[in-house]
């Protein structure tokens, strides 16, 4: 997630691909079986069958203040470009207090033209029950499209959740959610979260860096490998770390890393503005060229 200015983010080069760029692509296209990617192709969340953009916006940047800050015009003139573009994930948690926004920012807009991940910090299994009823009444949506319990900080953090799980797994078979999954802070947690077949959805810290990450990038690469394996999505996050790295040189060096990996199905990232996206969407397609 980046907090950058607009003359450190553009690229001389990306300006004159923009045009190219704001196409919309249909939600319900087929996966783009070539090398060369684009930001807004739709990809498959593992066996979840989740569909979504490779690229998607973060709105927890700095906790939400960024994006918070831009206010409802700013941050619906950002969502409206974003969906224009053709990315269609939207990450969100109810720690960020963006759910408002970004249901302002989506109002009228045909539910299929997005996916929305979004996370609870529920300890107790009645807290994630009312959580679920208050995250569908303010995001205005009937089902959450994907649920994590936010933030893992321990190993065997299965155990402890448990209640927890168990409530969202109810929620999932009766229509309320129709993912599940985890973020995690630290790596034992991590590798709680790659060897636990309750997960539909993981939401990594990956980037070459190190940067805001768990552990060293080949030590998360190979957790995300084995839950790629296992058949689960794989959502990256601090792509750009939290500032959006001091060069656009880095930032492409990233996105080639993580999608190279082949592992990671999406990423998020905290845009505050309309070029940030521009560059991104231009530099997914250079990386991948």
């Amino acid at each position: 997630m980046v907090t950058i200015s607009r003359r450190q983010f553009v690229l001389g080069t990306a300006a004159a691909g923009v045009a190219s760029l704001a196409s919309r692509v249909g939600w319900a296209a087929e996966e783009t079986p070539s090398a060369k990617r684009k930001g807004s192709d739709i990809v498959t969340l593992g066996k979840g069958g989740i569909k979504t953009s490779i690229l998607g916006i973060g709105t927890g940047t700095h906790g939400g203040n960024d994006q918070r800050a831009l206010g409802e015009v700013g941050f619906t003139k950002l969502v409206r470009h974003a969906l224009d573009c053709g990315i269609r994930y939207i990450d969100t948690a109810d720690m960020y207090r963006m759910h408002y926004l970004v249901s302002t920012a989506l109002k009228g807009v045909s539910s299929d033209k997005y996916f929305i991940q979004t996370k609870t910090q529920a300890k107790h299994p009645e807290v994630a029950k009312v959580d679920i009823e208050r995250f569908r009444r303010e995001l205005g949506v009937q089902t959450l499209d994907t649920l994590l319990m936010h933030c893992m900080t321990k190993g065997g953090w299965d155990t402890d959740m448990r209640p927890v799980m168990d409530v969202l797994y109810d929620a999932k078979e009766k229509g309320r959610v129709r993912s599940v999954g985890v973020s995690c802070h630290g790596f034992p947690p991590l590798v709680t979260s790659s060897e636990c077949d309750w997960i539909d959805v993981h939401l990594v810290r990956i980037n070459p860096f190190g940067d805001m990450m768990d552990d060293k990038p080949e030590k998360v690469a190979a957790e995300i490998k084995k839950m790629h394996d296992l058949g689960h999505g794989v959502l990256g996050m601090k792509i750009f770390g939290e500032t959006g790295f001091d060069s656009p040189e880095k930032r492409l060096q990233s996105l080639k890393y993580v999608l190279g990996l082949g592992t990671v199905d999406a990423f998020t990232i905290g845009f505050t503005s309309t070029e940030q996206i521009d560059e991104t969407l231009g530099m997914i397609e250079q990386a991948t060229a």
